[in-house]
């Protein structure tokens, strides 16, 4: 006789069989939808709604939609939950590199530089060749102060397809930083050669290339940096103030004069700040071992004394030793005299030269004068000391 106890145990336990691995299915259907529809979501920036809608219910989810939770947290600036979230799903897959950078992009936001550079070097390890990850290393080591290391990881980076900006200004930078000025100018024309010209790092790159190119003395290469910066932003003020500086250099004082015109009215406008706000160096020579630098200020019209060009004379050590400057004298005027007196402050010491120029004056008689006051070719008229 057939053994049907035996034939049904087996039937039930097939139909059972069947039924787990139905279940099972419908849930790796349904997490592999739930995963769709987060992903979806995420391409449409719908973070709020991600988090209102799946953070409650996520216990279940799969790696990848514990990652678009994390990501809608990274987006809304929520450091906490998102590297809770980025945890979870590096729990549940460690071999997606996708989690492990924006954990390690919001350990650097955090400023917990040493973890987040262990999860980028993490994510490395499993995606070789993306290049945001090693610039995203780049700055864990620049912001620990790590040059060399943050040198190596940016330099990796433009090495990568797709690279972004960053990495090639801040090659640059760091050169520039460690005062390797001609590693830092090749770089800087490297970056000029591959970011977009629309950019900010643009910007930033041909204004770099001006300053390092006139500091070698190669202005006929540093003014076509600042004349097509200004091309792209008419804003960018200090870069007036560098052609100027190169024109006078050269002795073509008309060429400056428009852009002194510029200067002028973003002064009366108000735009001008911080070291340009009140002045503007137009010249810089040597003297003996020393940097003369000239500064001209704006101001004009007023009836009390004030200062109108001013050399400075700085030292080795970056210091200011003293200055000769012009000052509107009223006194001078009210007598039929020049406008400007040519003096010189020294310490608590200031000393009135018999030496005279108005406002159409001649820039090589004004720098001819001053030379002769700091070889002590001619004596002050008038010496004072503030009274005690």
């Amino acid at each position: 006789m057939p053994n049907y106890k035996k034939k049904n145990r087996m039937k039930v336990k097939n139909i059972i069989s069947s039924l787990i691995l139905t279940i099972y299915s419908l849930t790796i259907f349904a997490q592999d939808q739930t995963t769709e529809d987060l992903k979806t979501l995420s391409d449409n920036k719908q973070f709020d709604k991600i988090i209102e809608q799946h953070t409650s219910k996520s216990k279940d989810y799969s790696a990848k939609a514990l990652y678009y939770i994390g990501q809608a947290y990274y987006m809304k600036e929520d450091d906490n939950n998102c590297l809770k979230f980025m945890n979870l799903s590096i729990e549940k897959d460690s071999k997606d590199p996708a989690p492990l950078y924006i954990k390690a992009s919001t350990l650097n936001y955090m400023q917990k530089y040493d973890e987040a550079v262990k999860s980028f070097q993490l994510a490395i390890s499993l995606k070789s060749d993306d290049a945001e990850f090693y610039s995203g290393l780049g700055d864990s080591y620049y912001n620990l102060e790590k040059l060399d290391l943050a040198l190596e990881a940016y330099k990796k980076a433009t090495e990568q397809k797709n690279c972004q900006d960053r990495p090639y200004s801040f090659v640059a930078q760091i050169y520039s930083d460690q005062k390797n000025n001609d590693k830092a100018l090749e770089a800087f024309y490297i970056a000029k050669s591959k970011i977009d010209n629309k950019s900010n790092s643009y910007i930033n790159a041909l204004f770099n290339i001006g300053l390092l190119e006139s500091s070698k003395g190669n202005n006929e290469k540093a003014e076509p940096a600042f004349v097509e910066l200004l091309q792209l932003d008419p804003t960018d003020y200090h870069s007036y103030a560098k052609l100027i500086q190169i024109f006078y250099h050269r002795k073509e004082y008309d060429k400056a004069k428009p852009y002194k015109v510029k200067l002028y009215d973003a002064h009366r406008n108000g735009l001008l700040k911080d070291n340009l706000k009140d002045m503007f160096c137009f010249d810089q020579f040597k003297w003996n071992d020393k940097q003369i630098q000239v500064y001209e200020r704006y101001e004009e019209g007023s009836k009390d004394i004030y200062n109108k060009h001013l050399f400075y004379v700085v030292n080795q050590e970056d210091n200011i030793d003293y200055r000769i400057q012009t000052e509107f004298s009223p006194i001078s005027v009210e007598q039929g005299g020049s406008k400007y007196l040519l003096c010189r402050t020294k310490g608590d010491t200031h000393s009135t030269f018999n030496i005279g120029f108005n406002d159409n004056l001649k820039y090589d008689d004004l720098k001819k004068s001053v030379i002769e006051i700091l070889e002590d070719k001619v004596k002050p008229t008038a010496t004072s000391k503030p009274t005690k």
